[in-house]
């Protein structure tokens, strides 16, 4: 009997935190993963653990013929993905609004909210085409909230979730469109904020071995549902 294809997921911001966990179980679980990132060094040591079919490419999602390059390129060689999860972000240093640099609030609004219209619009065409697969959006507890000194970074979360629930409305049947809070977890991003106090907090390893499961059984039935990664203990 004939093998069955494995399933492909496509993760931005695959290099660290919560990409780069998320990765490891997919990869555990028999699924190809295609990622992406900035760092040139953390995805040739990830290409060395995970040889072909695995691929991952530097690509700056906040650059659009970048992104659509590298899109055309993975769509070529293995399909259009069945997850596609935009995990890529940036977050301002803690700062009142008025005193966050124009640079920087640029830079937060390019990477989490442009680089999200990018890779959708490199991959969503093959996707319906196809009339299936499933979109995740990571979204934040700060998306749906708000707190003081972060507002650049929550412009961008709350930006993702009214993006993904217009999105649900536009898909074929078939297809899910999904804003997802991953929770509060002890990443890089958390301790630019909370500093050593991110450490009470689950690690990304902690995290994806619940998260995988859980977004492995996401489907149409999901489609523009604003989800939680759920407590609850690991494997």
């Amino acid at each position: 009997m004939a093998k069955a294809p494995s399933k492909l997921i496509v993760i931005t911001g695959v290099t660290r935190g919560l990409g780069r966990a998320i990765a490891d179980r997919f990869i555990e679980s028999g699924w190809t993963v295609c990622g992406c990132g900035r760092s040139r060094d953390s995805l040739e040591e990830l290409a060395a653990t995970y040889p072909a079919p695995h691929r991952f490419d530097t690509v700056d999602v906040a650059n659009a013929a970048e992104v659509q390059g590298w899109a055309a390129d993975v769509i070529a060689a293995l399909g259009p993905p069945d997850l596609l999860l935009n995990n890529a972000a940036v977050i301002n240093a803690n700062a009142p609004l008025w005193e966050v640099p124009d640079e920087e609030f640029s830079r937060v609004i390019d990477v989490n909210l442009k680089g999200v219209f990018h890779v959708l619009r490199g991959y969503l065409p093959a996707m319906i085409a196809r009339k299936s697969g499933v979109i995740v959006n990571i979204s934040s507890g700060w998306g749906r909230a708000t707190s003081a000194e972060v507002a650049p970074y929550c412009t961008t979360k709350w930006g993702v979730e009214g993006l993904t629930q217009a999105l649900s409305q536009e898909l074929p049947r078939g297809m899910a469109a999904v804003a997802l809070n991953p929770g509060i977890i002890d990443t890089d991003m958390l301790r630019s904020c909370f500093g050593n106090g991110a450490s009470s907090y689950p690690s990304a390893d902690e995290w994806s071995r619940r998260a995988a499961s859980f977004l492995m059984s996401l489907s149409s039935r999901n489609n523009g549902a604003a989800l939680t990664v759920p407590d609850g203990p690991t494997d």
